[in-house]
């Protein structure tokens, strides 16, 4: 049965509060990310999208970045070297991939996507190995091809030292249109003194890059067909080419070696510190403390030196990180003190706790509000009720403690059996004495007791006191005994 046409009113400038009308059919927009490259440079067996800064992969930056600007599903990443792994990496961002099974340059990248990039009007080609590049640039990137109607659109920018980059050659110094890229090694004396260098980014519109592409040669030292090539074929047609200048030069350098990288990874964090710092984080010593990028942090907090922060973790507000804390992948409320030297992996800690000093907090814990966690206590798999306290030298595995808990120094849950995990139960207001030692699976009931040094391997019933030890022998002179007996076996 066929649907019903429904008359779709049409949306005015003044509806729609513009000042310009919109186009009726917009371009169809598609980015495409080189990352086939091996990185020779770096000296390494991974490949070098895959290297690390701000502690994700290069590659991956630039996805974000790009996801800001167009969907992913019209993101294509051009991949050759360690093909596999590259997509194993980055495949959960949604984007499609391409594969250059031989490397044979930038152009021929291009030339590999032709039959995904086709059905576009435009595309913008990336680099896999810029990871500072900003999704706002990349928009301007775009919004400026499309007023200036170009068939190829440069980004640029002018760093201090633009040794070993192609230089762009524009018509005119006051000018968006350009003549050529020339590489440094094939630059006049006169071209030698222009500092404005060519990024590696372009926008293209596809219909003059599928019909000049192919007429990109080899005739280089390295006999590879270079995507540069397609400023000359182009102008060399009649065809428009331009550049626009990018606000900032790191926003636009690539990673060679590993000194870059690093240099890379270091202004990352300390753009991640400022934006924190902006948003009413205190982070002392920003230079010495490592931030990822997907960090979260909440006004008021106060971050000491020499502090890690890493992975996807959240931190609420009016918190204390005290120095080398390492924290991963956790989620912290508000006002938790996290005192020196705690490692967190993948834990969750409610409001007001107190965390450390050197407390390990792995996997699967979540302590509770107001709960003390202290001096070489470590916890995995293990809620920590509200209000309870494991303060001193403690093993919390595989365990549910209720509130109120107190837990003594030196006890440990006996979780692990040599072949399977089992759960310790303490229910809430139990007392445990230091230097006890409890045989999972067990339950601790409401209330109860255990004395200090037992070992606990039956169930504890609620508001009674347990003894799991041996009953104490005294010897009276007995030591005297064996000292005399010592010295005269010397005799």
């Amino acid at each position: 049965m066929p649907s019903e046409k429904k008359t779709i009113p049409k949306r005015t400038a003044e509806a729609s509060g513009s000042t310009e009308p919109r186009p009726a059919n917009p371009p169809r927009l598609a980015i495409a990310i080189m990352a086939a490259g091996k990185g020779t440079r770096l000296k390494s067996k991974r490949p070098k999208v895959l290297h690390e800064i701000g502690g994700k992969p290069l590659l991956e930056h630039v996805i974000r970045a790009a996801i800001h600007v167009v969907p992913a599903s019209n993101i294509f990443a051009i991949i050759g070297h360690e093909a596999e792994k590259v997509r194993g990496a980055v495949q959960h961002t949604g984007v499609g991939f391409v594969l250059q099974a031989e490397q044979r340059g930038t152009g021929h990248a291009v030339m590999c996507a032709r039959d995904v990039l086709r059905d576009f009007d435009h595309v913008l080609v990336l680099s896999g190995d810029v990871p500072l590049i900003r999704p706002e640039t990349i928009r301007q990137l775009l919004e400026f091809h499309l007023q200036q109607k170009a068939s190829m659109t440069i980004l640029t920018a002018t760093p201090e030292d633009p040794s070993g980059y192609g230089r762009v050659i524009r018509k005119s110094s006051k000018g968006a249109d350009v003549t050529a890229i020339v590489e440094q090694k094939a630059l006049s004396k006169s071209q030698a003194k222009t500092r404005e260098i060519n990024s590696g980014i372009y926008a293209f519109a596809t219909r003059d890059l599928w019909q000049h592409i192919d007429r990109i040669t080899t005739n280089n030292a390295h006999g590879e067909f270079y995507l540069t090539d397609m400023a000359s074929l182009l102008v060399k047609a009649k065809k428009k080419v331009v550049a626009l200048a990018a606000a900032e030069a790191i926003e636009v350098l690539g990673a060679n070696t590993l000194a870059e990288m690093v240099m890379l990874d270091s202004s990352m964090r300390l753009q991640k510190c400022a934006e924190l710092m902006s948003a009413g984080v205190t982070i002392f010593r920003p230079e010495t403390c490592v931030i990822d990028a997907e960090v979260q942090i909440g006004p008021d907090t106060v971050i000491d030196p020499f502090v890690q922060i890493l992975g996807k973790t959240r931190i609420g507000e009016d918190c204390r990180i005290r120095s080398f804390s390492v924290i991963k992948d956790s989620e912290i409320s508000d006002g938790v003190m996290i005192k020196p030297g705690c490692i967190f992996d993948e834990a969750k800690v409610s409001r007001g706790a107190i965390i450390g000093p050197y407390s390990h907090l792995r996997p699967g814990s979540d302590i509770g509000e107001n709960a003390h966690v202290g001096n070489f206590v470590e916890t995995k798999k293990t809620r920590l009720g509200k209000g309870s306290k494991a303060n001193h030298l403690t093993y919390l595995g595989d365990a549910e403690i209720g509130e109120g808990v107190n837990v003594g120094a030196g006890t440990i849950t006996c979780n692990y059996d040599g072949v399977n995990k089992h759960l310790t139960r303490i229910e809430d207001g139990v007392f445990v004495g230091s230097d006890s030692t409890l045989v999972a699976p067990v339950t601790l009931g409401k209330g109860s007791y255990v004395a200090a040094a037992s070992c606990i391997t039956d169930d504890v019933p609620a508001d009674s006191l347990a003894l799991g030890r041996s009953k104490q022998v005294v010897k009276d002179g007995w030591a005297k005994a064996k000292r005399e007996a010592r010295a005269a076996g010397k005799k």
